[in-house]
Parts: C-alpha cells; structure tokens; sequence
C-alpha cells in the first residue's frame, strides 16, 4: 500500500508509484499495489457516478451574488481569519493555497500565492466553485466531506488526471453547539512541494476555528443569562434556562447540567433532576421547569410503526417518543452497556473497529446530545445518573 508520507526525491517516484496503481484500476486491470482503502472507497463511489478521469467535469463557480450569500451566513465567517493565520504564518506558504468551503463543498475563501492561485484556476478550482466527489472525482474536500474525516491526497490518488500534479490535504470542520459538519479546510499545492508536516498543520487550524466557534458560543450563553436575569430573579423552585440548541446558560434549584434536548413549545421533555419539563419560551432562549415531581428518567429503545429506532422517555408525568438514526441508537446501546463509560476513542472502536474516527464521534455524540440532551453525559460519554435505558435483548 503506497501513502503519501515520502518528501523530497521520493515524492518524484512515489507520484510515478500512484499513477501505475490509478491507471490500473480504472483501466480495470489488476494494480501492482493495491490504493490506500480511503482512495479505493472513494475511486469506487466515483466510477459509479460515472465521472470521466480524463474529462472536464463541470464545475460551473457560482454567480458572485450567491458567493457572497453563503459567504455572510456561513459560521465559518466568524473563524476563517483565525484558520487564514495558522496556515499562512508558515515559511512556506508561497507553496500553497488555504481555501475554505462549506459543508456543500462550495469553496467560500481561497488565498495564497498568485502564480500557485494562477495555476488552480485551470483546474476550476476557484472561489464559488464545487469540489465534491459528485462534481470533480476524488480530492480531499470532496472525499473528506464524504467520509467525514480528515483526508490527504497526493498525485495519483486523485480520480481526474489533471489533478495529479497536486496534492491536498482536508480537515472537517463541526459546529460544537450541534455537531453540524460547516465546511472543511483544505490546503493544496503542486504534488512535489508536499510537506509532511501540512496534515498536522490542517489539524490544529480546525481544532483552533472549532475553539473560536465554541467562544462565540459561550459569548452567547452569557449575553442570554444576563438577558433573563429580571425574568428569573423571582421564581422560586429548580429551573433552567436554555438556549435554542439545549444548552445551558442559568440553572437554580438544579445540580448543573451543560445541555439538555432542544426544546420545542408545548411538547414535553426529559431533565435528569428535574423530570418531566414543559419549555416556555424566553426572548433567545427558555425557561425550563418541572412539571411534576423529579422521579427519575426511564427510556425504552423502541421500533416504530415503520421499523425506525426511536426513544420512548418516561420522566414520571406521562411518556413520549423521540426519533433516532441507527447510529443514535446503536451508541445509546452500547453505554447501556457500559455503565461507567466510554471515550471517545473507545466508541470509535465499538461503532468502526478503529479509534481512528475520533472526528465523526464526537460529532455524532453531539448531534444525539441534541435530541436527547442531558440523559448522555460526556468525559466520558455516559447515560445519566438518574437515568434507566431499557434495551430489548435483540438490540
């Protein structure tokens, strides 16, 4: 198995190395090393679109308009200074080009050096342009938006032709209030000017932008707190007070949690201390209170009519039912069945046989942390206290 790892003399042969293997697949014959597994998945989903390796793929940029659009409502608008920074601070960033898109694959912001610039804009890859697999074949943005993870590409490993004279190196980026996948950040340049260094140097960009974004998001917790303190200050009992995503910015009354599911006007919700909960909406947020006493919560994984998973919660005051995805439900399984927890990395081990998709867990954690809130508790992940998930032996 050939990776891109080589530097200078070797990356010569190393891109003559991939080209044999590239040719050889999609000539249908047998390769003389087998393509990493991630370039293998991708090269098949490729080939099943139907996409021609030595076509010209549209990639049609977007009307400025419609650029700046995404540009202004895009949450990496709030962070692509701070990633600009990290990746252009380097003595070689001449070599180079820092681009950004948004979970579309739609590239938002490109910069780095003119002639570098110059020579991407042959390939279509340019601002308000799409870089999926569906548009231009297997390159990192593309491919890392599709395998949610970090990816890097060099020479030969990308589907197109013309792409092989490059390299590129991918990184997701997730909104840490929801895990919503936002974008990615890709570095590219020409093939032989690959640094092994530029896959951690992405990395610590991301890890940098997704701080940023959780500061922003603390900022607003605050403004929210400060905001309803004349509401709260004179009720009496436990409360909390949340924003639109679940998480806390006030409790009383209440051991401190830092999330629970998203509220929704008039519909019940399941508050480990505080039970059985109906939402009243605030100015930016709600007001979150028991309705009934603090039993503790039971959850039933469940089918529903149609065979989909879904939580039946029952918190002491009457029942009700969440829908999950197959994976929500299957991670719910397992810290059932592991009461005192599990690590990210050890959940990644469980769902993918690896800990390697440390990225796609934390993200999926969070993303079910939205429906059922506070019953998951984190460092590490966990079911609650107060919480009795009742699995059916077949699950």
């Amino acid at each position: 198995m050939v990776h891109a790892q080589a530097s200078g003399p070797d990356l010569a042969e190393q891109a003559r190395a991939l080209t044999r293997i590239h040719d050889a697949v999609l000539g249908g014959s047998r390769p003389p090393q087998r393509p990493r597994a991630l370039v293998a998945r991708s090269w098949s989903r490729v080939m099943r679109l139907g996409l021609d390796p030595d076509g010209d793929n549209a990639r049609d940029p977007l009307p400025t308009a419609d650029l700046e659009l995404r540009r202004r409502t895009s949450r990496l608008a709030l962070v692509v200074d701070e990633v600009r920074r990290v990746l252009t601070s380097v003595a070689d960033a001449s070599q180079f080009l820092v681009v950004v898109c948004d979970a579309d694959g739609v590239i938002l912001w490109r910069e780095g050096a003119a002639r570098v610039q110059l020579h991407a804009d042959g390939l279509g890859f340019s601002e308000g342009a799409t870089w999926t697999e569906e548009v231009v074949g297997t390159n990192a943005i593309g491919t890392a938006l599709a395998e949610a993870a970090p990816v890097q590409l060099f020479s030969a490993e990308h589907f197109e032709h013309k792409q092989h004279a490059w390299y590129c190196t991918a990184s997701p980026v997730h909104d840490p209030r929801t895990g919503e996948l936002l974008g990615v950040v890709d570095v590219s340049g020409p093939a032989l000017t690959l640094h092994p260094a530029l896959g951690s140097l992405v990395d610590s960009a991301v890890r940098l932008a997704e701080a940023e974004l959780w500061r922003h998001h603390q900022q607003g917790l605050e403004h929210l707190r400060r905001a309803v303190e004349p509401v709260v200050g004179g009720l009496t009992g436990p409360l909390l007070v949340v924003d639109d995503h679940g998480w806390v910015a006030h409790h009383a009354g209440i051991a401190a949690r830092d999330r629970i599911e998203v509220p929704v006007a008039h519909r019940a919700l399941a508050v480990p201390g505080l039970g059985s909960c109906v939402p009243e909406r605030l100015a930016g947020g709600w007001l979150v209170r028991p309705r009934g006493g603090t039993a503790p919560v039971t959850a039933r994984l469940v089918d529903d009519a149609a065979g989909r998973p879904a939580l039946e919660v029952d918190a002491g005051s009457g029942a009700w039912r969440s829908p999950l995805t197959r994976r929500h439900a299957e991670i719910l399984v397992l810290l059932a069945r592991h009461p005192h927890g599990l690590t990210a990395a050890a959940l990644s081990t469980a769902l993918f046989g690896d800990a390697e998709h440390l990225v796609t867990v934390r993200a999926e954690v969070s993303r079910l942390r939205r429906s059922v809130g506070a019953l998951v508790s984190t460092q590490p992940y966990r079911l609650a206290d107060d919480v009795v998930l009742l699995v059916a032996p077949h699950a």
